[in-house]
């Protein structure tokens, strides 16, 4: 009988089939990443995973969504009994999370090696935004940076702590 030695859940790389393939860390849940942002709800200090950045815009989005259709129904039915207490739920819901959306994405830009002052970048008008957008898809920095240790765990032990 020939045993394996690799480990059972690994996949072999395709390449000459030798390299088991063991993904670095996993991701967060959408859950994960809105608790995670609720709890770091005014730090701006520190790194946000892709994960985390991507599953609280999504989280944004869906919420957004819900709130604003009964909105636009009510509009156009002129049915102010339904369009008052969605566009106030609405106002109200942007205003509790304005500050752990820029929270987040300043912590984002900090995982990319970048200050959070890049966020004044989104203000120029037709590139800032999608330079903006470039920095935010951008995959972590290797090891740890000046805002803290990369939060997927890569290149943290190898980093040169006599550079500080």
């Amino acid at each position: 009988m020939e045993t394996n030695n690799q480990p059972q859940n690994t996949e072999v790389r395709s390449r000459r089939e030798r390299e088991p393939f063991m993904p670095e860390s996993n991701g967060m849940t959408m859950m994960e990443a809105v608790k995670s942002v609720f709890n770091k709800y005014t730090d701006f200090t520190g790194r946000a995973r892709r994960s985390e950045y991507w599953y609280w815009q999504l989280f944004n989005f869906i919420v957004f969504m819900i709130l604003y259709v009964p909105v636009i129904i009510g509009a156009a039915s002129e049915n102010e009994a339904i369009a008052i207490p969605f566009g106030i739920l609405m106002l109200l819901y942007i205003l509790a999370t304005i500050i752990p959306s820029l929270a987040v994405i300043v912590r984002r830009l900090h995982d990319t090696g970048r200050s959070g002052w890049f966020y004044f970048m989104g203000l120029i008008p037709f590139i800032g935004g999608i330079i903006l957008l470039i920095f935010c898809v951008e995959d972590s920095k290797h090891g740890a940076n000046q805002w803290g240790p990369n939060p997927k765990g890569i290149g943290n032990d190898d980093f040169n702590r006599n550079q500080f």
